[in-house]
């Protein structure tokens, strides 16, 4: 999990911090590893049985949480990470998830099997990574990669200009600025 993973963000009416799928995945694997720790320790078997029954309380609880973020979150992350996953069917998983199951569109961003249409409508997500995850994806189409190198909230200008289905005359540009970038970097 990357630093950017763990980014919270502000709900703008209530000042609260809403918790994507990301974190909360995160928060399960986590306890899911201390549980697997704890089966081969030398306990005695009362402590041993309460850890386990706490964390077990605490994995539970995670799940349900992903599920309220959406509903059968286990079973779609099972559908994407099939061998046999569908651009339809990922295309389809896009349009119903909430903009806060990070984890799930993060996964679908980088699908090999991501049509450009699912690509296109992931670019504008507010999750930089999913973003990051389009400019270099080899589905995304010349409009989604050209919308991607206008962002100025992250440099993804410089991921577009090595994808191969960027437009040549934008292709050129960015690379161009990237010679510049490295000269005026050269000179100081």
């Amino acid at each position: 999990m990357r630093r950017s993973d763990l980014v919270q963000h502000k709900e703008k009416e209530k000042d609260t911090t809403t918790r994507t799928s990301q974190i909360v995945f995160g928060e399960r694997q986590h306890l899911l590893r201390v549980l697997d720790s704890l089966e081969g320790t030398d306990l005695p078997l009362a402590r041993a049985q309460q850890e386990r029954r706490s964390l077990e309380e605490l994995i539970h609880a995670r799940t349900r949480e992903l599920n309220q973020i959406n509903t059968a979150w286990d079973e779609k992350i099972g559908l994407v990470l099939s061998a046999d996953a569908k651009p339809e069917m990922l295309e389809k998983l896009v349009k119903q998830a909430p903009e806060e199951d990070y984890y799930l569109l993060r996964l679908i961003s980088e699908h090999p099997r991501s049509n450009a249409k699912t690509l296109q409508r992931l670019g504008r997500h507010p999750y930089g990574a999913i973003r990051e995850n389009v400019a270099r994806h080899p589905n995304a189409d010349a409009s989604t990669l050209t919308y991607l190198s206008k962002d100025r909230s992250q440099p993804l200008w410089y991921l577009v200009a090595f994808n191969p289905n960027t437009p040549s005359l934008l292709q050129r540009r960015l690379r161009d600025r990237l010679k510049r970038l490295g000269e005026n970097h050269a000179l100081r």
